[in-house]
């Protein structure tokens, strides 16, 4: 008789945000301006000045998490309210805020998951630095890290450096450096992504000096890739964008050194980033403990839209696959093919800590959403998961994107992904009244069950 597969005990469920998309108060308390401050906003969207007041109402929105049986929510800290200026002296204020936050946390028994840098570069260190293309900023994230560790490492255990570093190479704006200077823009971008690496590490080795039993990841957005068809010159050039996409970081982050792949085309460029004494020792020295991984679509490569002067190119839509109204294909199956490949190549635990759908929605006449299409999004991703893992895939975490409603990285409101809407607009923010969504019951009954019921439960509404 074959065992049915069960869920193991002590799995990590809940949601997952960032500070600067939920918290607002972003001149309150000390807190410097970041890059996400200074950045421009498009007509009729949002800036991230209030965003959904995370800030003043965290004990409002965790008590919702407690009831909906979170055990885990991940957030980041804003480098600019500990550090508002990005170095000298921490901001005493800002430190007493996270630890408010986090015993909040605990006390309702949820594990604080905390990410160091999530794209919101103190601004200072923009300006004089040209962010992360400067070894000093990158000093700077390390005595950053080490203060966290030191005020926070008995309240958590995990944690991750940067969000979706594998966004780096094609976006180093993320982590404030301009191209506009670059007498060669692609070494650049390799030297900027070097830098990340060895900030990484310089974090990876002070969390496992400061922090007994501290768990570190190396984090990246997974979208995975087919072939457009079966031409084997689609094959091979969706394994050069995967390389480029994924495997470098992680390759990087679980064995501690650049792949082949790269350094050969780097070398032969003559584009090898600088690396000072001590670095590749560094790398080598100070693998993570875990992989984290973002998941939210898959495409296609097709080697007839490969460009010789893109770093990665080729990407297509997959014909095959619905997308969301964001253009966004969606595809469970694809999470369980990249949960597989990953644990095949590092055999290393992994945790999921954002999947979601993004949708428009309003209030009904009952004060909810009936947002059916979120609960089959996410049950057909769950349900990949439970797979990987029967098929030996070590999954200890899932963790949803969203869990109040926040603004979008690139400052839409009405892209809404959470549980619990909240009652504001791009512009108008209304009251800022949390209500719960049919989905909200429906995670509920699936955390209080550790992912056995994913069918769909009754709609309840808030008060």
């Amino acid at each position: 008789m074959t065992k049915k597969f069960v869920i193991p005990e002590g799995f990590l469920w809940g949601g997952a945000v960032t500070s600067f998309q939920t918290e607002g108060a972003w001149d309150e308390g000390g807190k410097g301006p970041s890059i996400v401050d200074a950045r421009p906003v498009k007509e009729g969207q949002s800036d991230w000045k209030t965003a959904v007041d995370f800030y003043h109402r965290y004990k409002e929105d965790i008590a919702l998490f407690k009831e909906m049986g979170f055990n885990a929510y991940r957030t980041s800290i804003s480098w600019a309210r500990i550090f508002p200026d990005g170095e000298g002296e921490p901001n005493e204020e800002g430190l007493q805020f996270y630890d408010d936050l986090f015993d909040e946390m605990i006390a309702n028994g949820i594990q604080p998951v905390i990410t160091l840098y999530h794209f919101d570069l103190p601004l200072k260190l923009a300006q004089k630095y040209n962010g992360f293309a400067s070894r000093k900023v990158v000093d700077l994230f390390d005595k950053y890290a080490r203060t966290v560790f030191a005020r926070y490492g008995k309240k958590i255990k995990y944690w991750l450096t940067f969000n979706e570093q594998n966004l780096v190479l094609t976006n180093p704006n993320f982590w404030g450096v301009s191209l506009d200077e670059a007498e060669n823009e692609e070494a650049l971008r390799y030297q900027v992504t070097h830098n990340s690496f060895i900030a990484h590490a310089k974090a990876v080795k002070a969390l496992h000096e400061l922090v007994p039993g501290g768990q570190m990841a190396g984090m990246v957005t997974y979208m995975t890739t087919y072939p457009n068809s079966c031409l084997p010159e689609d094959a091979i050039a969706n394994m050069k964008a995967k390389e480029l996409l994924v495997d470098f970081y992680l390759d990087v982050f679980a064995n501690g050194e650049y792949p082949s792949y790269v350094t050969s085309n780097l070398e032969r460029k003559g584009i090898m980033p600088h690396f000072e004494d001590g670095d590749a020792e560094l790398l080598k020295e100070n693998t993570v403990d875990y992989i984290s991984i973002s998941y939210y679509q898959s495409q296609t490569v097709s080697s007839e839209k490969v460009r010789e002067d893109a770093i990665i190119s080729g990407i297509t839509p997959n014909p095959n696959l619905k997308a969301n109204e964001w253009g966004w294909a969606i595809d469970p199956i694809g999470l369980r093919v990249s949960l597989k490949d990953m644990y095949a190549r590092y055999r290393l635990p992994i945790f999921i800590t954002e999947n979601g759908i993004g949708v428009k929605e309003e209030l009904n006449e009952n004060n909810t959403v009936e947002d059916d299409y979120r609960i089959e999004y996410l049950r057909d991703h769950i349900n990949q998961v439970k797979l990987a893992m029967e098929e030996g895939v070590e999954v200890f975490g899932y963790l949803t994107w969203g869990s109040t409603d926040l603004i979008s990285s690139g400052g839409q409101f009405e892209k809404r992904y959470g549980f619990i809407y909240v009652n504001r607009g791009e512009t108008d923010l209304r009251d800022l009244k949390r209500y719960k969504k049919k989905s909200f019951n429906w995670y509920k009954q699936v955390i209080a069950t550790n992912g056995e019921n994913l069918e769909e439960a009754e709609t309840v509404t808030l008060p």
